[in-house]
């Protein structure tokens, strides 16, 4: 009865409609927009969908009610999905901890351990290509008197470990520093970068949100202290993630959620259980699936390569060619406008960007930090390939790129000028 209920309900509150287009190539119709953006969110794993709806409809308790056996089913629920994300990081699932996404573990770990290191350590390092939330709550902390100390990367996106090892004082509280890169691609060296923080005495926090469930993890063998987890990177739902927090040693914060005390006083809030669930069984899928999933995306991410390079010159691969993710191509096309380029190719889904700063007209902060010019940092477009991504469309998304590319070039008076040899000093292979 319940379920025709919400069968009868779903046809009279509909969403609102994607805008379809049949896309055509070769004899095939591909009836759907084409989604080649997995860094800005993945696709929910229907079988994610399975494990989280019974929560949303039969089992619906409180995981903070203790005194009936919804409560507990709830809470052991939980329970359980707490162990598969930990499993999935060589964690114990005592480390840990609920939160909406990585947005709010981020502003845990570094507002946290700011919080409860002052006023004797006093100070951050970070990186100038830090996602925009880490970036702003550093600037919130400084504020009120911690300094932050935003280091430079190299041309190809990473850090230079003599540097960083320079910028650590005794005062450090914390240093965040981004496992894979959300725009880029690149790989850090974490573990590197974790034994420079241990020798220094400070906390190694890194946002993990585009790694966990893409490249193996082992938070014990790489010695991270503090990491912050999202669950629609890796095909769970949205409005979940974790904050994984060592144990031993241990580290201390002192959150900026204030509440009820759940998640031991870190997070304060009701568990949002149904998506705890889904994010669970995302994190156990992920652990199962992750040879697979990378391979097919090196070979996605390989063919669009190929088929990009080999037709359109002057292409510009941004980041390490070698430590990166493979499933993220960020490329610069010399003299084409990027917000052309996705007007051209509106049936597919891409970005010029992150997510969280595509509204913004400026040239992306992070081309500009590794030394891509304002004119070439507009023309970036960041392609993503998942889980779910098909060789078809690959494939099509490649020949509308090359045919749009190729257009915008030859009404180009910019283009022109470069074939005369001006401006071919910003073309190079980082």
């Amino acid at each position: 009865m319940l379920r025709r209920g919400l069968v009868r309900l779903q046809g009279t509150i509909a969403a609102p409609p994607l805008p379809f287009a049949a896309i055509r190539h070769g004899d095939a119709a591909v009836q759907r927009a084409l989604y080649l953006d997995y860094q800005a969110t993945t696709p929910m794993d229907p079988r994610v969908l399975d494990a989280q709806l019974p929560f949303m409809t039969e089992r619906y308790g409180n995981a903070h009610s203790r005194t009936h056996m919804y409560g507990w089913d709830a809470e052991a629920a939980v329970e359980h999905a707490r162990q598969q994300v930990a499993d999935l990081i060589g964690a114990s699932p005592k480390e840990i901890f609920f939160t909406s996404g990585a947005t709010e573990s981020n502003n845990i770990a570094i507002k946290g351990v700011s919080n409860f290191a002052s006023p004797s350590k006093n100070h951050i390092v970070t990186l100038q290509t830090e996602h925009k939330c880490v970036l702003d709550s550093c600037r919130y902390l400084e504020q009120s008197g911690v300094e932050v100390m935003y280091l430079p990367v190299q041309r190809n996106g990473l850090v230079d470990l003599d540097e960083l090892k320079r910028a650590i004082r005794p005062t450090t509280a914390i240093v965040s520093i981004m496992y894979v890169h959300n725009e880029i691609g690149v790989i850090q060296d974490v573990a590197e970068i974790a034994k420079v923080c241990r020798e220094a005495g400070t906390y190694f926090h890194t946002d993990g949100a585009q790694a966990v469930g893409k490249i193996p993890i082992n938070v014990e063998r790489d010695q991270i202290d503090l990491m912050s987890i999202s669950g629609h990177k890796l095909y769970g739902p949205k409005g979940v993630g974790a904050l994984y927090m060592r144990r031993k040693p241990r580290v201390r914060v002192r959150s900026p959620v204030s509440g009820g005390g759940q998640e031991r006083g870190v997070r304060s809030g009701t568990l949002a259980s149904p998506l705890i669930v889904g994010f669970g069984a995302a994190c156990a899928i992920a652990k199962q699936e992750m040879p697979r999933d990378t391979a097919h995306v090196t070979r996605l991410s390989k063919l669009m390569w190929e088929r990009l390079s080999s037709r359109l010159p002057h292409l510009v691969l941004n980041g390490d060619r070698q430590r990166r993710y493979p499933g993220n191509l960020n490329i610069s096309f010399t003299g084409v406008e990027g917000e052309s380029l996705l007007m051209g190719i509106d049936h597919v889904a891409v970005s010029s960007g992150s997510a969280c700063t595509s509204a913004s007209l400026e040239p992306s902060y992070v081309l500009r930090a590794i030394g891509v010019d304002a004119e070439n940092a507009h023309t970036s477009l960041r392609i993503g390939f998942g889980r779910f991504t098909t060789e078809d469309e690959v494939v099509a998304t490649s020949d509308m790129i090359v045919r749009e590319v190729a257009r915008l070039r030859e009404m180009s008076p910019l283009w022109d000028l470069f074939l005369q040899g001006k401006g071919k000093e910003a073309v190079n292979w980082r």
